[in-house]
Parts: C-alpha cells; sequence; structure tokens
C-alpha cells in the first residue's frame, strides 16, 4: 500500500512539474516592439527635420504597404506605390487614420501593430509640411 502511494505522489509531482515548465515556456515566447510599446522614451531620437518623400515615406510604404496597395491591384482602391496614390489618400484624410489606428478607417498595417512611432512621426511631420513630393 505504501508503494503504490509512493508511485502515485511520484506521477502526480512529474505531471506538476511538466505542466509548470510548459506553461513558464509558453509564457517567455511572448515579444513585442519597443517602439510600440514606449512611444515617448525619454532620449529618443526621432529627426523628422527635412523628412521627404523620397527618403522616408517611400521606404516606409514599400516595406509595409505596397505587397496590398500596389498599382497593379491595389487593396480597397488605395495605391500607396506612388506618390500620387498616397498624395489622394492624404488629401481624403484617410491615410493617417489608418497608419494612426484612429477611428474612421481600417488600421494598417491590416492585421498588424502600428508603425514605430518615430516612423509616425517623420510621415506625421511631411503630411503636415502639404506632402510634397521631394
Amino acid at each position: 500500500m505504501v508503494l503504490k502511494t509512493t508511485n502515485t505522489m511520484k506521477k502526480n509531482l512529474l505531471r506538476t512539474v511538466f505542466f509548470a515548465l510548459a506553461a513558464i515556456s509558453l509564457h517567455s515566447c511572448y515579444y513585442d516592439n519597443e517602439e510600440y510599446l514606449y512611444p515617448e522614451q525619454p532620449g529618443g531620437n526621432c529627426d523628422t527635420v527635412n523628412v521627404s518623400y523620397a527618403s522616408v515615406v517611400a521606404p516606409v510604404m514599400a516595406a509595409n504597404c505596397n505587397a496590398c496597395h500596389g498599382a497593379a491591384a491595389p487593396s480597397g482602391n488605395v495605391i500607396t506605390s506612388t506618390y500620387e496614390g498616397i498624395k489622394a489618400s492624404v488629401n481624403s484624410g484617410q491615410f493617417w487614420k489608418a497608419i494612426n489606428h484612429e477611428s474612421g478607417a481600417s488600421p494598417m498595417p491590416k492585421n498588424g501593430n502600428k508603425l514605430p512611432a518615430c516612423e509616425l512621426k517623420k510621415i506625421k511631420a511631411w503630411i503636415d509640411a502639404g506632402a510634397p513630393q521631394n
């Protein structure tokens, strides 16, 4: 009888340890973008002076948007692969709402996190300067 109880206790202990380790390992896989979690970190360096379409906006669109919003088959009839396409969206007010995840527009990138805070600040500076083709 004592032997049966000891074996049962060992099995229960092993199960408990196994489930505890499994829970810890699953929890440790969590990942978030630091810029997304802490967009206003003190001492952060985000140069929004002389932001241009060619140096900032076009590369961000190429990396995050053009796969779905290219000129050939633009999702939602929004084109981000050309200046004219982005300018039309900026003029409608939908571009900033979408990339900043504001109400009244579908958050972009679709099913993804907002762009990093510094990229958003640069794009906002470009929009506030009249969204020039520079």
